[in-house]
């Protein structure tokens, strides 16, 4: 398993779910006597209390009706408000302009970098597809002080975004198309332990698309020919053209902004 706080076991067609948080533990079943078992072995086991059906759980509020599981963070969203002075503040669509240009301050002091991610939520709605697409993009050059390209990757499930991340890149790429399809094998690679996490939940996914809009990319992950502007490329990242071949992914065309 890749989460080795998660346990599963099976049944039949009935299956049970533990997840342990460390020292709290959370648990379902399709079935509901393997619940009862499971809490039986657990009370003989060990000294613990049974706080009953699950309504509050790391900050998430959970409502169990019969229609379905509905969760929300009212109280998170409203503690976020008054922590970021946010609560007299109007809807934008992104927090900051996309046209602005960063350079290094030597002199500034540090800033905690988890503070903005901290404004970031997520909503996970019920009935939501579990068709993950994941888009993988990079600028060329774009940090003016050493000239390394910065990539972004995105995965959704169904039309909801569930991970992201922008990181500059380690190397330096001579060209955009070294610099995308680095991206591209980093979105592999996010693509392959989504998968594996996925089936301890006994959730399957099949071939999962990753969008680029390089068309050099796209050829140099389908082609193994290599001709005098990809033949510096590291081997390391033709991970991403081995994973084409073998039908884990594959890398789809979309069209630029």
């Amino acid at each position: 398993m890749v989460d080795n706080t998660l346990f599963t076991k099976k049944k039949s067609s009935n299956l049970i779910i533990v997840q342990i948080y460390v020292d709290d533990i959370i648990f379902g079943s399709t079935y509901q006597d393997m619940c009862d078992e499971f809490s039986k072995i657990m009370y003989d086991k060990f000294k613990m209390s049974m706080m009953g059906e699950l309504n509050f759980f790391l900050g998430l509020q959970i409502k169990q009706i019969e229609d379905g599981i509905f969760f929300n963070q009212s109280k998170y969203i409203k503690e976020m408000f008054k922590k970021f002075g946010l609560e007299d503040s109007k809807p934008m669509k992104t927090p900051m302009s996309s046209d602005t240009k960063l350079t290094k301050d030597e002199e500034c002091e540090s800033v905690d970098s988890t503070k903005y991610r901290g404004m970031i939520g997520l909503w996970y709605p019920k009935k939501t597809s579990i068709e993950t697409v994941v888009y993988a993009d990079s600028d060329h050059a774009g940090d003016y002080v050493d000239r390394k390209s910065t990539r972004g990757i995105f995965t959704f499930m169904g039309c909801f975004l569930t991970s992201w991340f922008s990181k500059k890149q380690t190397a330096l790429a001579i060209s955009t198309t070294e610099a995308e399809y680095v991206s591209a094998r980093k979105a592999c690679e996010q693509v392959l332990w989504m998968k594996q996490a996925l089936i301890d939940y006994d959730v399957r996914l099949d071939d999962v698309p990753i969008m680029c809009d390089n068309k050099g990319v796209i050829d140099l992950s389908k082609s193994p020919v290599q001709h005098s502007r990809t033949k510096h490329i590291e081997i390391c990242h033709h991970f991403l053209r081995d994973n084409v071949q073998k039908g884990h992914i594959s890398i789809e065309k979309v069209l630029s902004v």
